[in-house]
């Protein structure tokens, strides 16, 4: 079943976090001590008003333990999402480097995707971009844009069979990353 996150969830949900993007967290953390990151993260789900708290978030609650996350929001709205990750970051850390811009207005940026791997290949994936872009849509928004490495052909098949496009190749904390966009219909 997909819900809404909530603070409790902050535990399951940042380890699924790191799945999609734990060198990236380290990056923007200015650390590898992983015992500082997850402190970094657990807080900043766990408040509202950033690019990665648990209002962002839905979950696939498998009945269980949480199987798989995404985080989602208006794309214009990066820079005001982003702000608070930075200046806890560099309060906690002294870090906080600040990565290319990923998304822009218009747009509701998927920015964190991850199945737990031994629900992997279950279709739980494809569901919560399901949900994420069904919430999207509810919000007035028209497309829906994600990164995805291009290291990675195996989940940019994945987006492009559920109608996302590359529009462009652009570098991003450290990588090279495609930018997919699906347009929503029932907008």
């Amino acid at each position: 079943m997909i819900r809404p996150a909530t603070p409790n969830d902050a535990p399951a949900a940042i380890q699924l976090l790191f799945l999609a993007m734990e060198d990236i967290a380290r990056k923007i953390s200015g650390t590898n001590d992983m015992q500082v990151v997850t402190h970094i993260f657990e807080h900043l789900f766990r408040e509202p008003g950033n690019q990665y708290s648990f209002e962002n978030t839905l979950l696939y609650d498998a009945g269980n333990g949480v199987a798989g996350m995404i985080v989602g929001y208006d794309g214009g709205k990066l820079h005001q999402l982003r702000k608070p990750v930075l200046d806890y970051i560099r309060w906690q850390t002294g870090a906080g480097v600040c990565p290319e811009d990923e998304t822009q207005a218009g747009e509701f940026y998927l920015d964190s995707i991850a199945v737990a791997p031994g629900n992997q290949g279950k279709g739980i994936g494809g569901q919560l971009i399901d949900a994420a872009v069904a919430r999207a849509a509810g919000e007035g928004m028209r497309k829906a844009g994600l990164l995805v490495s291009t290291d990675n052909p195996a989940a940019q098949r994945l987006y492009e069979r559920m109608g996302f496009k590359v529009e462009y190749t652009m570098p991003f904390a450290g990588g090279r990353y495609h930018h997919l966009i699906k347009k929503i219909d029932n907008a």
